[in-house]
C-alpha cells in the first residue's frame, strides 16, 4: 500500500473536476479525499502502487473537457494513513492563491434535451446546468469555488437538488450553480413603466418580439437589446431609440443552419460558432443586403448560450437582434435596477432574473482565420482564462490604452487579460475598469509590484496609473503604443525575438511627438527600432478628421497634387493648413483608409470608429492590380502621393469604385510585404507579426501573409488576443517582465 499526494493546478474549480476524480479513484480501487484549495485541487489517494500509477496517468487524459490541467505535482508520502471509502472535502483557503477560473459555458447538450423534456422536473427551467455548462466567472465573487462564494449562495438547495449535488453518479454531483424552479432563481416580465406581468413570462416576451417589441434581456454578464432582425421599421426604431445610426448589430440565430440562411459558413466557423465559448462570429453574408442590420459585407451571428434564450427561440422565432444594452460609450448594464432606469425609451418591456450578475462580461466577438478564432473582443467564454507565457513574471499590473481599453495582471507564466470594457472616456467606464481591476487582482491574488502603461499623456490608463504608482509608490513603466502591439502579437504566438513588426492602426503616440500608426518595427521586447512607416498625413482639426473623412481626403489630395474643388470646406481647410491651425502630423493607417474612402464617395461622415475602412473593405470587388509602390529614405516611408493621383485619375476614367478599393489595398498589401522584405534581407529576420486595429481587415489578412510568405518571411498573427488596441496590454505586461528580469539578473 502506498500514500500519493497531489496538487493540481489549472482550470479545475467548477467544471466538474471533483465527481470526475471520484468516479475515477472507484474505478481503480482506491482510497482518500479531495478538496478545492485556492491555488486549485488538493488530492490524497491511497492503494496498490500500480493502481495509483495508472490513476495518475489517466487524470489528464480523461479529465472532463471543461477542465484544463496547467500542472500536476505529485509526491508519494512515507506512512499510509488508512482511508476508508473517498471524500470530498471542505474546500481549504490558503494565505496563497493560484487557481485558475472557468469562463461562463453556453447550456450542454443534456441540459438542453431536459429543458425540452416535459417528462423532467426542470422542464423549460431557465436556469438549469450542471457541471458541463452554466455560469462561472459572472456568478464568482471569490475562491475557492463554493456555491456560498458565488450568487447562487442567496439560493439554498432543496431536497431534489441536495440529492443530486452529492450523488457520485448524478453529472450535478457538486455542481455550485445547481437549482430547479423550487430553489432556483426566477425570470419575469415587466412592461415599459416596470410593471411585472401576469402569465408566463417567457410566453408573454416571446408574442411582445413577434410583435414588434424592443425588449431588455438579461443575459449571463449582462443585458442585451433584443427585436426582430426581418423588419426594418423595428430595427430602425430601435437605432433611433438607442441612438445607434448605422453601426452594425449582432443578431442570435437559433442554429447553425439558421445562420447559413443568410451568411457562408465554413466548417471552422460553424465550429467555433457551435463551441460551448459562443462568441459572435463575424460571417460573410451570402449576398448582398440585410443592411438594415450590418452596412458591411459582415454579419456577427451568435447561437443561443443559456436556456432562457433556447426558450424564447421557439414558435417560429428563428433569429432576433441580439445587441449590448448600454448608452453610447458606457458599459454594458447588468443591473436590474439600472436597466429599469436607464433603457425607458429604449426598451419596451424587460425580461429579467433575480440572479446577480457579480462581474459584467459582454459577448465576444471573432472572425475564423486559418481555422482559429481572430479576436475582435475577447469576452465572455474566453476570460478569466490567462495567456500563458514561456518567460513570465509575477507582480504586473499593464493598463492598456484608451479606445478597447483592457488590463493584464501577471502572475508567473500566466497573464490574466482582462474582459471587454469599453473606451475609456467617461467616468462610468474608468469606474468599471478600476473595479475589474481590484477583482481580479482578489481572485488571482495579485499584488502589483510595477505598473505599465501607454506612453500618451492623456489617456485615462495612463493617468490611472500614475496616480496609483504614487500612492502606493510603484515603479511605473511608461512603454510606446507600437512596441506593446508587437510585442502582443510575439506573446500571442510564443515568440521571443527579434522580430519585424507591422504595425497598422488609427493613432499611437509617437517617440517623436507625432501620431504614428503605420509603422514597421524592428525589435523585440527589450526595444525596437522604426525601420519603415508611411508618409505623415495632416490632420485638418485634429480629432475632428477621425469622423469628418473629407478633412483627410482634402489633406491627401493636396499634398499628391491632385484637385480639391469639390472637397466640401476646402477654403476653410487651406486656411487652416497654410496657418499651421490645428493640423498635427499622423502616419496612421487607418487615417490613410479614411481619406481614400472618401475621395472615393464611399464615406465622408464616420458615425463609428474606423467606419470608412470598414466600408472600403466591404466594396472592394475581386482585382488582383496594384499601382507602384515607392519605398524610400530611412527609415523607409511609403510616399501614398502616386497612388493618389493614380486612384483620382482611374475614378474620372470611371473605373468601377469596387475596383479602386481593391488596387488600393493591393497597394498597401504589396508596400508591406516590399518594406518588411528589405529589412529582413539586411538584417536576416525572418519572423513578421501582424497587430494594430488596421489588421481587422480580412481582405488584407487573407493575402498579406501569402505575399510575406514569397520574400521568405514568416508571417504570425493574433489568435488568443485581439489586435486592436484590447490586446495591447499583453505587450505591455511582456515589455515590462523582460525590464524586470533583467533587472534580476
Amino acid at each position: 500500500m502506498k500514500r500519493l499526494h497531489m496538487e493540481i493546478r489549472g482550470i479545475v474549480q467548477g467544471v466538474g473536476f471533483r465527481p470526475f476524480v471520484h468516479r475515477l479513484v472507484t474505478e481503480y480501487g482506491l482510497n482518500g479525499y479531495i478538496k478545492n484549495t485556492s491555488s486549485g485541487v488538493e488530492l490524497e489517494l491511497e492503494g496498490e502502487r500500480q493502481a495509483l500509477e495508472s490513476f495518475a496517468a489517466a487524470l489528464p487524459v480523461r479529465a472532463p473537457k471543461l477542465a484544463v490541467i496547467e500542472e500536476i505535482r505529485p509526491r508519494y508520502l512515507e506512512e499510509t494513513v488508512g482511508y476508508r471509502g473517498f471524500a470530498i472535502r471542505k474546500s481549504k483557503t490558503e494565505a496563497f492563491r493560484n487557481t485558475l477560473i472557468s469562463p461562463d459555458i453556453c447550456i450542454c447538450d443534456d441540459c438542453l434535451r431536459e429543458l425540452r423534456d416535459p417528462g423532467d422536473r426542470r422542464y423549460r427551467y431557465p436556469f438549469i446546468n450542471c457541471t458541463n455548462c452554466g455560469p462561472r466567472f459572472t456568478i464568482v465573487k471569490d475562491v475557492p469555488y463554493d456555491r456560498a462564494r458565488t450568487s447562487m449562495g442567496a439560493f439554498p438547495m432543496c431536497p431534489d437538488c441536495a440529492r443530486e449535488y452529492h450523488d457520485i453518479e448524478n453529472r450535478r454531483y457538486h455542481a455550485q450553480p445547481d437549482c430547479c424552479p423550487v430553489c432556483g432563481p426566477r425570470v419575469f416580465l415587466l412592461d415599459a413603466a416596470g410593471e411585472e406581468q401576469p402569465g408566463d413570462p417567457i410566453e408573454t416576451a416571446k408574442a411582445w418580439l413577434k410583435a414588434g417589441k424592443i425588449l431588455a434581456v438579461k443575459g449571463l454578464g449582462g443585458m442585451h437589446l433584443a427585436c426582430r432582425c426581418d423588419d426594418p421599421a423595428v430595427t430602425a426604431r430601435l437605432r433611433r431609440n438607442k441612438q445607434r445610426d448605422e453601426k452594425p448589430f449582432a443578431i442570435m440565430c437559433r442554429d447553425a443552419e439558421t445562420a447559413k440562411r443568410i451568411c457562408n459558413v465554413t466548417p471552422a466557423e460553424e465550429a467555433i460558432l457551435s463551441g460551448f465559448r459562443r462568441p459572435i462570429v463575424l460571417l460573410k453574408k451570402r449576398e448582398a443586403g440585410l443592411t438594415h442590420l450590418s452596412e458591411n459585407g459582415f454579419i456577427g451571428v451568435m447561437l443561443p448560450y443559456t436556456p432562457l434564450h433556447a426558450l424564447l427561440f421557439e414558435d417560429g422565432i428563428d433569429m432576433l437582434v441580439m445587441t449590448s444594452a448600454n448608452l453610447s460609450d458606457t458599459p454594458i448594464m447588468y443591473r436590474n435596477e439600472e436597466a429599469l432606469e436607464k433603457l425607458q425609451g429604449i426598451a419596451e418591456g424587460f425580461l429579467l432574473h433575480d440572479r446577480d450578475i457579480q462581474t459584467r462580461c459582454d459577448d465576444s466577438l471573432c472572425w475564423v482565420l486559418d481555422g482559429k478564432e481572430y479576436p475582435a473582443r475577447r469576452s465572455r467564454g474566453y476570460v478569466p482564462f490567462p495567456v500563458r507565457v514561456e518567460k513570465g513574471q509575477s507582480g504586473i499590473l499593464a493598463c492598456g490604452a484608451e479606445q478597447k481599453a483592457s488590463f493584464c495582471l501577471t502572475k508567473g507564466n500566466y497573464v490574466f487579460p482582462s474582459q471587454h470594457i469599453g473606451d475609456l472616456k467617461n467616468l462610468e467606464t474608468l469606474e468599471h475598469y478600476e473595479r475589474q481591476i481590484a477583482h481580479f487582482q482578489r481572485l488571482f491574488d495579485i499584488r502589483p509590484e510595477l505598473l505599465v502603461c501607454d506612453q500618451h499623456p492623456d489617456y485615462m490608463s495612463t493617468r490611472y496609473a500614475q496616480d496609483r504608482a504614487e500612492a502606493e509608490g510603484l515603479p511605473l513603466l511608461q512603454v510606446q503604443h507600437h512596441h506593446a502591439h508587437m510585442a502582443a502579437c510575439m506573446a500571442d504566438n510564443d515568440l521571443d525575438g527579434p522580430c519585424i513588426g507591422l504595425i497598422w492602426d488609427g493613432t499611437g503616440y509617437g517617440t517623436d511627438g507625432t501620431t504614428w500608426g503605420g509603422e514597421c518595427l524592428l525589435g523585440g521586447y527589450e526595444g525596437f527600432e522604426r525601420r519603415g512607416s508611411i508618409r505623415p498625413i495632416p490632420l485638418i482639426g485634429g480629432d475632428r478628421a477621425v469622423k469628418e473623412l473629407d478633412r483627410v481626403a482634402f489633406a491627401l489630395l493636396r499634398d499628391a497634387g491632385c484637385g480639391v474643388s469639390a472637397i466640401r470646406n476646402a477654403p476653410l481647410y487651406e486656411t487652416m493648413l497654410q496657418a499651421k491651425l490645428n493640423c498635427p502630423l499622423s502616419s496612421g493607417m487607418g487615417r490613410l483608409f479614411d481619406g481614400v474612402a472618401a475621395i472615393l464617395g464611399i464615406k465622408t461622415l464616420a458615425s463609428y470608429e474606423g467606419q470608412g475602412a470598414v466600408l472600403l473593405e466591404a466594396a472592394a470587388a475581386e482585382d488582383e492590380d496594384a499601382y507602384p509602390v515607392v519605398l524610400e529614405g530611412e527609415p523607409l516611408r511609403f510616399d501614398w502621393r502616386p497612388m493618389i493621383r493614380q486612384i483620382v485619375s482611374e475614378k474620372e476614367q470611371g473605373v468601377p469604385t469596387g475596383i479602386l478599393a481593391a488596387r488600393f489595398m493591393n497597394t498597401l498589401i504589396r508596400m508591406a510585404a516590399d518594406m518588411a522584405g528589405q529589412i529582413a534581407r539586411k538584417t536576416g529576420v525572418k519572423d513578421v507579426v501582424l497587430s494594430g486595429g488596421s489588421f481587422q481587415n480580412m481582405y488584407i489578412m487573407h493575402r498579406l501573409p501569402d505575399k510575406l510568405r514569397e520574400q521568405g518571411l514568416r508571417p504570425w498573427h493574433h489568435s488568443r488576443v485581439s489586435a486592436n488596441d484590447e490586446g495591447l496590454s499583453l505587450g505591455q505586461a511582456m515589455i515590462a517582465a523582460r525590464q524586470m528580469q533583467k533587472k534580476d539578473g
